[in-house]
């Protein structure tokens, strides 16, 4: 891993690919023991955790289907504090044990909102699956059951997280210098 330029920023190596995969296989492993005889719907929040969701989908052996919302909180490398629906769930849950599959929780807004939503539809339950936690910056209070790395307050980009677009297909996760 070396240190790559993504438009007018720096990215150092933080987290290979390797170690990644290693985090998704432990944290598949962990629901499918806590759901065997369920089968789950993994409702995953584009764009960021799409690859996160691929890896991870690869490891479950449970039954279980796939669907897709997509929200809005950033502008560049910094969170607006507002979270925009973007896409909403098409899915009816009514009764279903639901995990939402996240690349990132950082202030905890935008789950927070999503779980408040959510419950509307009366799920049998809702837990959450980040691929990254960064509990210095948490806001709101969340029972995050399902953590493949905690990381530091620090900007990252690849495998799957982007800088306005771009750096989502790197393999790796890189922080921003300096």
């Amino acid at each position: 891993m070396n240190t790559i330029q993504v438009l007018d920023k720096e990215f150092g190596p933080s987290i290979t690919a390797a170690e990644i995969l290693t985090q998704v296989r432990r944290v598949a492993s962990e629901i499918n023991r806590d759901y065997q005889g369920e089968s789950p719907l993994f409702l995953v929040v584009l764009n960021g955790a799409f690859i996160f969701a691929a890896d991870l989908m690869r490891e479950i052996s449970l039954p279980s289907e796939v669907s897709f919302v997509k929200l809005a909180s950033y502008e560049g490398t910094s969170t607006t504090g507002t979270v925009r629906e973007v896409i909403g769930l098409n899915t009816d849950i009514t009764g279903r044990p639901v995990i939402i599959v996240e690349d990132i929780v950082e202030s905890g807004i935008t789950m927070a909102h999503m779980i408040d939503t959510l419950k509307k539809q009366n799920p049998k339950s809702i837990d959450i699956c980040t691929l990254l936690l960064k509990p210095q910056k948490m806001e709101v209070k969340l029972d995050i059951r399902y953590v493949a790395m905690e990381i530091p307050n620090d900007f990252i980009l690849g495998y799957g997280l982007d800088y306005n677009g771009l750096g989502r297909g790197l393999k790796d996760i890189y922080t921003l210098k300096g």
